[in-house]
């Protein structure tokens, strides 16, 4: 049985477990330490895992035809991350996750996620729960890239990550905003005068 230095607790805050509970739920979680710039995911990967962030920052982009990067996602402490359409449909990966800090994270597979949820029912409506948000907040964000102004969709982004901004890079944020780091600096610039104003 592996042991790691991740917490039960950590991952599943809310639910309260016996010692023997908290023993096997800490044997299926494998610690990954991860550095900076390092690739956790490339396209045409197999996904059997997804990770819970410990510390640090990822992101999750896809690279079109033209090279140019879309950011999906941010990855941030005690959020989860992964390539999600690879890892719940087996096929391969489209998406890079990559380290935008120095990172620790804890890997569960797929199997493993199952067995906990059998297992542990309070374990399977956390979950549940979980992938229920995740799935309205990606749809939020959708809704907000058709139909909102740039400004709009920043104001949600620092509402939604209120710390990002000290972990990431400016075009990293552009990129998932769909807009250019000069649009973006713009917008910056506006709040700002209006908040001195």
């Amino acid at each position: 049985m592996q042991t790691t230095n991740l917490k039960a607790k950590e991952v599943f805050k809310t639910l309260v477990f016996t010692e023997n509970e908290i023993k096997f739920i800490e044997s299926v979680f494998h610690e990954v330490i991860i550095g900076k710039g390092d690739l956790l995911i490339k396209p045409s990967d197999i996904v059997h895992s997804h990770y819970f962030i410990s510390e640090g920052c990822l992101r999750t982009f896809y690279l079109d035809s033209d090279g140019k990067e879309h950011t999906i996602q941010f990855g941030i402490k005690n959020w989860w991350i992964s390539d999600y359409t690879a890892f719940f449909t087996t096929k391969k990966a489209m998406m890079t996750v990559e380290a935008i800090e120095d990172s620790v994270l804890y890997r569960i597979s797929k199997k493993d996620i199952e067995l906990l949820c059998e297992k542990y029912p309070k374990v399977n409506r956390f979950y549940r729960i979980k992938l229920e948000y995740a799935y309205s907040e990606f749809q939020k964000r959708i809704l907000a890239i058709i139909s909102q102004t740039a400004r709009k969709r920043y104001l949600r982004f620092i509402n939604l990550y209120p710390e990002i901004e000290k972990h990431v890079k400016n075009y990293h944020i552009a990129s998932y905003l769909g807009i250019t780091t000069e649009s973006l600096s713009r917008i910056r610039k506006e709040l700002s005068e209006r908040k001195i104003s």
